[in-house]
This record gives C-alpha cells, sequence and structure tokens, in this order.
C-alpha cells in the first residue's frame, strides 16, 4: 500500500501499511530522529509475510509528517503516544500488537500504560524505561553528535553523511556495516522529508515521566530485544527493561549495536511473529 498522508486532531500524519488488512496488525514506531524508512520495506514484507498486517509512520517532525519551528516542539511524549492512536483510528483498528525501537520504545511504554484497551502485546527494540541506576550512553555517542553539531541541515550531501555516519557510529562488531545500504537510505529519508532540520526537535520533547517509573504495571505479553553492544542505550537497560515487566521475555542480539540489521532480522522477525501468535485477546 502506498504512503498515505492523513489529518487527525489537526495534525498531520503519514503512515504506510503491508499485508492483509484482516491479519494481526503490528504498529511500528521507530526512534527519534529517524523517519519510517528505517523499517525497512523489505524488513515489513517480511513481517507481513508472517501473517500480520503491518504499520509504520512518521513521527512528527520527520518524514512527510507535520513540522515544528526547530527548537520548539509543540507536542509531549504523551502526544507521540496519542499520535499512535490516532494511526491506529485511521487504519480502523481496535487493537493491536506494538513495536517499538529507541525512543519508539519510550512511546510504546506510554503507550501500554495510557491505551491499555488498544495495545495486544509490545515488543521493546535497544530501549528503555531509563531508571537512574542504568549505566550511560557510551562517551562516543556524545563526541559525534558534539563534532557534528555544525551540520548544514539544508544541504543533502552533509545532512547523508551525517546520518551514515551516526549510524556506523551505532553499530555492533558482530555484523559488517552496509554504507552503501545506509546511504540509500538516508537519501530516501532526506528526499521525503519536509525539513530535515525539524528531526532535531525529537531531543527537546519533555514528558513521558511518569510512565516510565511504572514499567512494572504494563500488563500485556512484553518482548525484550537487545544487543549487547548498543552505545547509546547499553545492554544493562535491555536487561532491567525485561526484569521490570513481569513475564517479560529477554532476547539477546550478541554483537549487535543500536540498529536493525538485515542479519538480524530472521532473529528478530521470528521473535515478534513469535511473540504476537494467537494473541489476539489479553
Amino acid at each position: 500500500m502506498s504512503e498515505q498522508l492523513f489529518t487527525i486532531d489537526g495534525i498531520e500524519l503519514c503512515a504506510e501499511s503491508f499485508g492483509n488488512p484482516g491479519h494481526p496488525a503490528i504498529l511500528l514506531i521507530m526512534g527519534a530522529q529517524a523517519s519510517m524508512v528505517w523499517w525497512e520495506d523489505e524488513f515489513c514484507r517480511r513481517l507481513a509475510a508472517e501473517g500480520r498486517f503491518v504499520i509504520r509512520y512518521d513521527h512528527r517532525d520527520v518524514g512527510r509528517s507535520v513540522t515544528y519551528a526547530l527548537g520548539h516542539p509543540a507536542y509531549t511524549f504523551e502526544d507521540m503516544a496519542d499520535d499512535a492512536i490516532r494511526i491506529l483510528d485511521r487504519f480502523g483498528i481496535a487493537k493491536a500488537h506494538v513495536a517499538g525501537i529507541s525512543m519508539g520504545g519510550i512511546i510504546t511504554q506510554i503507550l501500554a500504560l495510557r491505551h491499555p484497551d488498544r495495545v495486544l502485546t509490545v515488543s521493546f527494540l535497544s530501549t528503555s524505561n531509563f531508571a537512574p541506576e542504568l549505566p550511560p550512553m557510551e562517551d562516543k555517542v556524545m563526541a559525534y553528535f558534539s563534532e557534528t553539531a555544525a551540520t548544514d541541515w539544508t544541504n543533502e550531501e552533509a545532512v547523508v553523511a551525517f546520518t551514515v555516519g551516526k549510524w556506523k557510529m551505532l553499530a555492533g562488531s558482530k555484523h559488517a556495516f552496509n554504507e552503501k545500504r545506509i546511504y540509500d537510505l538516508a537519501v530516501a529519508e532526506v528526499r521525503r522529508s519536509r525539513d530535515m532540520a525539524s528531526m532535531n526537535n525529537h531531543a527537546m520533547v519533555t514528558g513521558g515521566e511518569s510512565y516510565l517509573t511504572r514499567t512494572g504495571d504494563i500488563d500485556v505479553p512484553a518482548l525484550v530485544i537487545h544487543g549487547t553492544e548498543d552505545p547509546i542505550i547499553p545492554y544493562e537497560h535491555g536487561v532491567a527493561l525485561a526484569g521490570a515487566i513481569p513475564g517479560a521475555v529477554l532476547v539477546t542480539l550478541e554483537g549487535t549495536g543500536h540498529e536493525l540489521h538485515v542479519d538480524d532480522w530472521n532473529t528478530i522477525i521470528g521473535a515478534i511473529s513469535g511473540h504476537t501468535q494467537g494473541r489476539e485477546e489479553h
């Protein structure tokens, strides 16, 4: 299905679906400063082939969804969770499985607690509830973003270079870094974006704290997938998240960083497919 741009509650959002609408729905929620293209087409098609109706979408301030003046995001994390409900409403879906990566995992936690009647299961990839005792990101992450702070967001070449460098820095050691693949995705992202600079608003979004302290109250089946070499949200965060949610299952990706590497897709898709199988009610 081709992308759809629609307006709900005065908010323009862009979404796309894969597979049979009659199958159980899985809503994919991407991380910060990243549009839905990073849930790659083939990943979505392969997940849909498991008998799922897969939906991906652009957050506010990325891709083709609404953008705001740089430095002034007019929304909170709670609003972003409500956007996920707006997407489900647009597709006429009463309840869905939800999978979120990184910031998308934060939104998924909020969603499960704020709208429990709409969520069948949750799958968390490379994310955290950011309990205070957990380790910080690696120094190289802050160093990279500091060094690239002067990126010219109006220059396609500069933005693509920043994006490729970012994903290379976040990659683990197990899998070869496919620079051509990441480059092509970065170009696709830039060319379908309303305003690439606005993605930096995600670093300024507030809210959600009251939900992240209630992780243990999530009462739907939970799956946690985390790489052992994640430099921005260290593996210990995934272990702690799985431990905080009653009955959660942890899948460890040895040698994987903060990434959805194609070499891990069989494991990730298999885990999500198995986790969501036969759970149309809870």
